[in-house]
């Protein structure tokens, strides 16, 4: 999937999106989306002027984004204007390297179950071969 895509599947938009592209999505199982960093990102200018570093609740978010690709494409529906798609929990958030900018961020989400319209993902967020996230995500469609 590219930025036009990604965009018609989440309802997020700039300076929130954090999804580039979509490499591979099989419904129901697991999706690998990229993450381009780049120093024009707003959050560096804050976070840290001397040495910047994405921070981590910013990568948890783009796995989360990437979760809901995956959830929207599973459910083949669009977000619409009488419903969001909520990030709902956390469990087991390890932050193991920094993100900085230059690097290409690799996000890979599994569903690991889905419940009461509850969605529980395995998710981790790598440099090349470097883990620097990883967490289990719940996220929750919700009418508005």
């Amino acid at each position: 999937m590219n930025i036009k895509e990604i965009l018609d599947t989440l309802p997020h938009r700039y300076p929130f999106i954090l999804v580039d592209r979509v490499l591979n999505l099989t419904p129901n199982k697991n999706i690998k989306a990229l993450k381009n960093v780049t120093i024009n990102e707003q959050f560096f200018t804050g976070h840290f002027p001397h040495h910047p570093v994405m921070p981590g609740v910013l990568i948890i978010e783009a796995l989360a984004q990437t979760a809901g690709i995956l959830s929207f494409k599973s459910m083949d529906v669009l977000p619409d204007k009488d419903s969001l798609y909520y990030f709902v929990g956390i469990d087991d958030c390890r932050f193991k390297n920094p993100v900085l900018p230059g690097d290409t961020l690799l996000l890979e989400v599994e569903i690991d179950r889905v419940r009461g319209g509850v969605w529980k993902y395995n998710s981790t967020a790598r440099v090349e071969k470097n883990i620097c996230a990883e967490a289990t995500i719940l996220c929750a469609l919700k009418k508005v």
